[in-house]
């Protein structure tokens, strides 16, 4: 690394730690230049070009938001910008990242998992600062690396398979990369898990009136409503093995044929699939065509589940208080210590569809404008521990309570949709089976 620009490294007025970064960077090849003055840097960073810049958020002569404000007026073009913060600073960093930062770390830290960033950053290009430029995906490195290659994609008429589990936002992304391309065209899209066979094929491809009983009137099926645009196949996954054959051949010819007609319809589209299904493994077992696995598998999006980037849980988190508090007023909610710890701790099998129905409930339930951890009603067999570690709950009284609370709300949410597993998982924002799980756990049966 001797051609490597020097790293700008900023503590509070701790030598210690300053010190002990110095001489591990040093080690792991790093020029370094230490500075425990918010000053004294922006001198340096005036006359010097570096590739990293490492920087407290909390500093002795001015914070580290100050900082990065200062440096975002005198210059466009920038090294990228690490913040160390503690968990009371994590909204700050969170906000800084929206407008360009390039990453954080928080109080207490593991030395490696902070080299790794160091490493991951030093040789990214520097970063171009817009106020009015911020991040759709998250703030974690994996999905603003997504969000910058989809304008590349936008321009090319190229089918995109998105992967990840339920609730990673598969759609959101598919909704961004038709943005990209002519937002003002339609964009479809269709579950293909949540229709049998025969009304999977109706969708798809239309019907001619009288078709089949209930057939009152000619309908456009989605090929045709998203000519000239997007169309989102959702969950292609589970699609029947015989509708595969069918759409194996409209994507070949690039016509459809509505149920009970005769006549060939062009249709032009940008055909975008989603699943949380290991198509491979389906082709291999003989339950997915492999002819179709290759002709969706052009361009493939693979998006990480939450608890794989929890740097951007915190960051969600904010957005869908912003919004609750948009549509509430009244409400200023905002979340203390223990609440971000929890929430940054959890496993969120449900993804970022679970973590957005938590905060809504909590938000809701919650009489306080500081939303606590207890407010939050997560289970605490549910929360994630770093390796070496053990979850304890001191108080039994605490656990059978949060038990007690999401039995009922789970119950609750089953008789507002008539008990229908799949409807009402979609609703807490978790899967069919994690659902059946919570139920066999809590003893919820329909006789409750």
């Amino acid at each position: 690394m001797s051609n490597t620009p020097p790293i700008i490294c900023l503590v509070e007025d701790d030598p210690i730690m300053g010190e002990s970064l110095r001489d591990r960077f040093l080690l792991e090849g790093f020029a370094v230049d230490w500075h425990q003055l918010a000053g004294s840097a922006l001198e340096a960073l005036r006359q010097n070009r570096y590739a990293l810049i490492i920087s407290d958020i909390r500093l002795p002569d001015m914070s580290g938001e100050e900082l990065f404000y200062t440096l975002k007026s005198e210059q466009r073009i920038l090294p990228p910008l690490l913040f160390i913060t503690g968990h009371g600073s994590i909204e700050k960093a969170v906000t800084l990242l929206k407008l360009g930062a390039a990453d954080y770390i928080t109080k207490p830290f593991d030395l490696d998992e902070l080299l790794a960033k160091i490493r991951a950053l030093a040789d990214h290009p520097p970063v171009v600062l817009a106020s009015d430029e911020v991040p759709h995906l998250g703030i974690s490195r994996v999905m603003r690396q997504i969000e910058e290659t989809l304008p590349h994609i936008a321009g090319e008429n190229v089918t995109v398979l998105i992967t990840g589990e339920s609730g990673v936002g598969k759609e959101h992304v598919a909704q961004l990369l038709h943005q990209h391309g002519d937002g003002t065209r339609p964009f479809v899209a269709v579950n293909c898990a949540a229709l049998s066979e025969s009304l999977l094929e109706a969708e798809l491809f239309g019907y001619e009136k009288g078709a089949f009983t209930g057939a009152l009137r000619t309908k456009r099926g989605v090929f045709e409503q998203a000519d000239t645009g997007t169309l989102l196949l959702d969950e292609i996954g589970d699609m029947p093995t015989t509708m595969q054959a069918k759409l194996l051949r409209v994507l070949q010819e690039k016509r459809v044929v509505r149920v009970g007609g005769e006549r060939e319809i062009p249709v032009a589209i940008r055909l975008v699939c989603a699943t949380n299904r290991d198509l491979k493994a389906l082709v291999e077992a003989g339950d997915f065509r492999e002819d179709l696995y290759y002709r969706i598998n052009v361009l493939h999006l693979h998006i990480p589940p939450l608890r794989e980037r929890r740097e951007d849980i915190l960051w969600f988190t904010q957005l869908f208080i912003d919004a609750y508090n948009a549509n509430h007023p009244e409400a200023h909610k905002s979340l203390d210590h223990s609440a971000e710890q929890a929430l940054a701790e959890q496993l969120w099998r449900g993804n970022i569809r679970e973590l957005k129905h938590c905060i809504e409930r909590a938000s809701i339930m919650s009489g306080q404008a500081r939303l606590s951890a207890a407010s939050l009603l997560l289970a605490p067999d549910e929360t994630w521990t770093a390796p070496g570690t053990e979850l304890t709950v001191e108080d039994q009284s605490l656990r059978d309570f949060l038990s007690a609370a999401e039995r009922d709300f789970i119950i609750n949410s089953l008789e507002q949709h008539d008990w229908h597993i799949v409807v009402t998982a979609e609703a807490l924002g978790i899967s069919r089976k994690n659902l059946w799980e919570k139920m066999k756990k809590l003893a919820i049966t329909q006789s409750n």
